[in-house]
């Protein structure tokens, strides 16, 4: 008995290495996963800064801006559960060293792209890089953090992904006017292959969890799928992370910048400016709502005061005349600062999951909500202003007006509401 003990204990916990010794090293590879979430969120958000040439070198209106634009979240939306069973299976140091690579790619290519096909493909291969950037950080904070640090690590993610998202406003919106989209494209593609370098050198795979008081489950198997799949939980999860998060992803992605410099008579980089002023709120928004929420210990309420924060500032943004642009500026960052809560659903979802031993897989199902209503709303806003275009055409491409915009982006406030419902029906699930 004592034989068969001491062998079941040896399944659990292996001797510990010596990179593992340094309190340091967590930190580290959470560093490294930051720059790859970093690297995604420039990557996702650029053609924002760019609409204008893309519109004329690709010959596309509204509509086909959209649907070149979201072909980064359909191989995203596809690639994501992949990627989480193969995180959960395999090494994340060679799986997300290859992530980066692929995404750089993409962006090379794009960079060469002169026919929309070939611009759509390589959108694509970006976004199937991308889709590891998120399901590596947590599946990395997972392993390497104890539970009562992890929702605060994890809301560190929105500040390096929010961060990568400023940098892909106003610095990529100077380099653009300076040397064109297509230089600024390919100097990002060579960012990427940096980073790809430094993840496969410095990052090492964790196997024991001896250091920590949580047992981490062994691989987990199709019938731990299949029960995370049923759960009403996990899937009221993954809508109210893709309704709360897709507001700040359409406005910063794509359509925040032209809107901004019609409704508000801004140049291309001072409507980067203010754009930026949403992921900065996002970036303070992630870790302190994951700090109230370790303290309170009731993720679903912080999460409610946040998109309920979210919802009025945005309101106010669209739809109220003549701001002043101080005003203006405030509202985008407390719109951006409430939709950080938004983050909470992954400790929440891995803590709602944890005895699977499905830590990525689970984050990659409610990253799926983000890629999934990113896919069409992107396109969709571009089919509506179509729609009401008046036929107008400026410097080659179409013009839409503040009306156009108004009614277009309608929608973004009404998916806040949704995932205020959706926390609703998760807090009578309880």
């Amino acid at each position: 008995m004592n034989t068969q003990l001491k062998n079941s204990e040896e399944t659990l916990v292996f001797p510990a290495q010596p990179f593992t010794l340094s309190k340091y090293y967590p930190w580290t590879i959470v560093l490294l996963c930051s720059f790859f979430l970093f690297y995604k969120y420039i990557l996702q958000v650029s053609p924002s800064v760019m609409t204008q040439d893309l519109m004329r070198n690709f010959h596309v209106t509204g509509a086909g801006l959209g649907n070149l634009a979201a072909t980064f979240f359909y191989a995203y939306l596809v690639t994501q559960i992949i990627a989480g069973l193969l995180l959960d299976r395999l090494s994340p140091r060679y799986l997300t060293t290859l992530a980066i690579g692929s995404a750089a790619v993409g962006s090379l290519i794009f960079a060469n792209s002169h026919s929309l096909t070939t611009a759509a493909l390589s959108r694509a291969l970006m976004g199937a890089g991308a889709a590891f950037a998120t399901v590596s950080y947590m599946k990395m904070s997972a392993l390497w953090f104890r539970q009562n640090k992890v929702a605060f690590v994890d809301g560190l993610l929105a500040t390096a992904a929010m961060i990568g998202a400023m940098c892909g406003q106003i610095p990529l919106t100077a380099l653009v006017n300076t040397v064109g989209w297509r230089e600024s494209m390919l100097y990002c593609g060579l960012l990427g292959t940096l980073l790809a370098f430094l993840f496969f050198i410095f990052v090492k795979d964790k196997k024991e969890p001896i250091l920590y008081d949580v047992h981490v489950p062994p691989a987990p198997k199709l019938r731990g799928l299949f029960t995370l799949l049923k759960s009403k939980k996990n899937w009221l999860l993954t809508f109210y992370s893709g309704l709360a998060f897709t507001p700040v992803a359409v406005l910063g992605g794509l359509w925040g910048n032209p809107f901004f410099e019609e409704s508000h008579h801004l140049t291309n980089e001072t409507a980067a400016f203010f754009t930026s002023l949403i992921f900065l709120g996002l970036a303070v928004g992630g870790p302190l709502f994951g700090f109230f929420a370790d303290r309170l210990g009731n993720r679903i309420k912080v999460m409610s005061y946040g998109s309920g924060l979210a919802f009025m500032a945005l309101m106010l943004a669209l739809y109220v005349l003549n701001l002043p642009l101080w005003l203006f500026g405030c509202l985008l960052f407390l719109f951006g600062l409430g939709s950080g809560a938004f983050m909470l659903s992954y400790p929440l979802g891995k803590e709602l999951n944890q005895h699977l031993g499905l830590a990525a897989t689970v984050v990659a199902l409610i990253n799926t909500g983000d890629a999934f209503f990113g896919s069409f709303t992107e396109p969709l806003i571009g089919k509506v202003l179509d729609f009401f275009w008046q036929g107008k055409i400026v410097a080659g491409v179409h013009y839409f007006s503040v009306t156009d915009y108004d009614k277009a982006l309608l929608i973004l406030p009404v998916y806040l509401l949704s995932a205020l419902g959706c926390l609703l029906l998760l807090k009578r699930l309880d």
